[in-house]
């Protein structure tokens, strides 16, 4: 919606401030990125190499780490539903300081879309498992280990957020569209975090895509 203001007979076309809600989302989707992955971290019976191949131990050691499972769960969907409006408001930014039909917008936002789906498949589980592992009779053993290496990767998926970051990258170094600053910080994070996405180390990008997304969202916060 425009509104119009006629100043000595010239008709001036004001637009409506766009606000900062979504650097808001960004920066509470970063945060909430961390905790999932301190959650996740946390969680970590399965990788107790006192509990190796004890599938009733690590059931039981899960039943005792409720609490950052649940803190696992809570930061990935409200990371997931928060990188959504960010993911929408970084594609608005980059489109309106690139050339019309560049690619830099569409694919920020996509990387960030990936990196929401994998936050929800990550938490898809927990209702299932955070009480079933506390009433063991009615749970498969072997079930409850799945469930801790599925909780201890899945949400560390995070190359989409370094796809992003090349973006924002690029679209700063080529077109002015972040500070300098941040286009240099986007291009290494991103790159890391690409790099560690594509090998078999792909879970480590969990700590970096989070990081970056963080940073850029309280730089364009300042910026917009």
């Amino acid at each position: 919606m425009t509104t119009t203001s006629v100043t000595t007979g010239v008709t001036q076309q004001l637009r409506p401030s766009q606000g900062k809600g979504w650097t808001y989302a960004g920066i509470g989707a970063g945060l909430a990125g961390i905790a999932t992955i301190a959650g996740s971290s946390l969680a970590n019976a399965v990788y107790d190499d006192k509990l190796a191949g004890n599938a009733v131990g690590i059931t039981e050691k899960l039943a005792d780490q409720t609490v950052p499972l649940l803190v696992m769960h809570t930061g990935a969907m409200i990371s997931a539903v928060l990188l959504l409006v960010f993911a929408a408001g970084l594609r608005r930014r980059l489109r309106e300081a690139t050339p019309t039909g560049s690619l830099l917008p569409q694919v920020a936002a996509y990387g960030l879309l990936l990196v929401s789906v994998a936050l929800l498949m990550g938490s898809a589980l927990t209702t299932e498992f955070v009480f079933g592992v506390q009433d063991p009779d009615r749970l498969v053993p072997e079930a409850a280990v799945f469930f801790g290496h599925w909780v201890g990767t899945v949400p560390w998926l995070w190359v989409g957020a370094g796809v992003a970051a090349l973006a924002v990258g690029i679209a700063g170094r080529r077109f002015a569209a972040v500070a300098p600053w941040l286009a240099w910080a986007s291009l290494a994070l991103g790159a890391i975090t690409v790099f560690l996405g594509i090998s078999p180390a792909q879970y480590m990008a969990g700590v970096t895509g989070p990081l970056w997304l963080t940073i850029a969202a309280v730089a364009l916060l300042k910026r917009n």
